[in-house]
């Protein structure tokens, strides 16, 4: 089956039923991509006790912290490779995707560097038990390894998504999730190496997802065709990449940053705590790469038909994502709780760390739509191209909002529920925000188009 088989027209035909099958399977892809994280949680659990699956769950936040400026750069490659697709500039969409292939392996090996350098420090500074600090360190150690891998294969599913190919990324992490499980199982159970055999899985398994998703684009056709011999770094590519996807990542780098300042603040309540946390928050993973997989969606199209010049579309996207992502977000938030206690049982048949994963679920997980919401909203601003504006918003409204109710709110009322309140509070600000600059980019951009359709008369 060609290639083109594989992809959607982003910009012609009606784009609800289009958003719909381009997210359906990157929906699948991410669930499965969280189903490494998950499973690694549920054997711990199962089989290594409360203290590993600590280890293993409260390591998340910090992770995110140091992968997540990278990950920023694949979203500037979705971007810039849609454009150069949409306009038809084939040279340029070359260029862009053995640069982006090329950035992604530089990424995983300073990866490397970073988290054999500072993991333990930093999970000592978050305030890590010191029953979970050993096993969350050497995890976290061995996941750094694999980082190349992780990279490879994110950089190659944005290409894929930047053509409306969001199938092969499925059907690569479908093979890559099986090996996750049966390694977890045969690494923790048979070899009882503990945190260190999910971690290994982990590892292993990114790594087929990684060499499935080259081979690929390896065997494309048309300008994503990816020539491993011609890797090169093409510097007006990159600093476009860097334009869009750098103020992405410092935004999700400091996203996390607060993230793991609340994670510090979890971790004060003690492991059992933690671990309630650590499973809540991984049932929580599942209800955000949903609706994500709808932003990515928004971003894609908005970029294709940004650059075929079809400003006109811009609306329906937004319209459709919105409508998507809220029906996405609460059918699985609210599944999510109703079914909570099963579903936390999975991880740990401990009632207490179960009660406090309700907590989450309830505080966090049940509001989550909001989140999606200001995502959409934030989407279609970088598939305008915007990258400066939406990183400023969600910072102040998100990130520095949670940073201030930690030293009043949560200081006031040092609780678990005060802690967690501070999400949905931030998402409902920020996508306030959110709204009113995307109203103003929107008629600058009708003005920009009108102008330059003017000098081109």
């Amino acid at each position: 089956m060609s290639g083109k088989s594989y992809r959607i027209d982003m910009c012609n035909g009606p784009v609800l039923p289009g958003i719909v099958a381009f997210s359906l399977p990157l929906m699948l892809s991410g669930c499965l991509q969280l189903l490494f994280n998950a499973a690694d949680v549920i054997v711990v659990g199962r089989f290594a006790g409360n203290e590993s699956l600590a280890a293993v769950g409260s390591t998340s936040s910090l992770t995110n912290l140091l992968v997540n400026l990278f990950i920023g750069l694949s979203i500037g490659t979705n971007v810039t490779v849609g454009h150069t697709l949409g306009s038809g500039d084939e040279q340029g969409t070359r260029d862009n995707v053995h640069t982006a292939v090329t950035i992604s392996l530089i990424s995983g090996v300073v990866l490397i560097g970073i988290g054999m350098l500072f993991t333990r420090p930093l999970l000592i500074w978050m305030g890590a038990p010191d029953d979970v600090l050993d096993k969350a360190a050497l995890y976290l150690k061995i996941i750094f390894i694999g980082m190349p891998a992780t990279m490879a294969y994110n950089f190659g599913s944005a290409i894929l998504r930047a053509t409306g190919d969001t199938k092969r990324p499925l059907y690569f992490l479908s093979a890559a999730g099986v090996v996750n499980v049966v390694l977890n199982l045969f690494f923790v159970i048979v070899l009882h190496l503990d945190v260190a055999g999910v971690a290994l899985a982990t590892i292993l398994s990114q790594c087929i997802s990684a060499v499935l998703i080259l081979l690929c684009l390896c065997r494309m056709e048309g300008p994503c065709r990816l020539n491993m011999r011609k890797l090169y770094i093409h510097p007006k590519r990159l600093r476009r990449m860097m334009q869009i996807g750098l103020p992405a990542g410092i935004q999700s780098s400091l996203f996390s940053f607060s993230n793991v300042l609340i994670q510090s603040s979890i971790n004060s309540f003690g492991s059992v705590v933690v671990a309630g946390n650590s499973a809540a928050a991984s049932i929580e993973q599942f209800v955000y790469i949903s609706m994500n997989a709808v932003h990515q969606a928004v971003v894609s199209f908005t970029s294709q038909n940004t650059g075929a010049g079809k400003p006109e579309r811009i609306h329906s996207i937004l319209f459709s994502g919105l409508v998507l992502v809220t029906i996405v977000g609460l059918i699985m938030g609210l599944g999510a709780n109703l079914f909570g206690v099963p579903l936390l049982s999975i991880y740990s048949p401990d009632m207490a760390v179960v009660e406090a994963g309700r907590t989450r679920l309830l505080l966090v997980c049940a509001p989550y739509f909001l989140c999606g919401i200001m995502e959409i909203v934030m989407g279609i601003m970088r598939g305008l191209g915007y990258a400066i504006t939406p990183m400023i918003v969600s910072l102040s409204g998100a990130c520095l909002f949670r940073i201030v109710w930690l030293a009043t709110f949560f200081t006031w009322v040092p609780t678990q529920n005060m802690l967690l309140l501070s999400y949905p509070v931030s998402w409902v600000l920020t996508t306030l925000i959110h709204i009113l600059t995307y109203l103003y980019a929107r008629r600058h951009h009708a003005l920009f188009l009108q102008q330059r359709t003017a000098e081109a008369a």
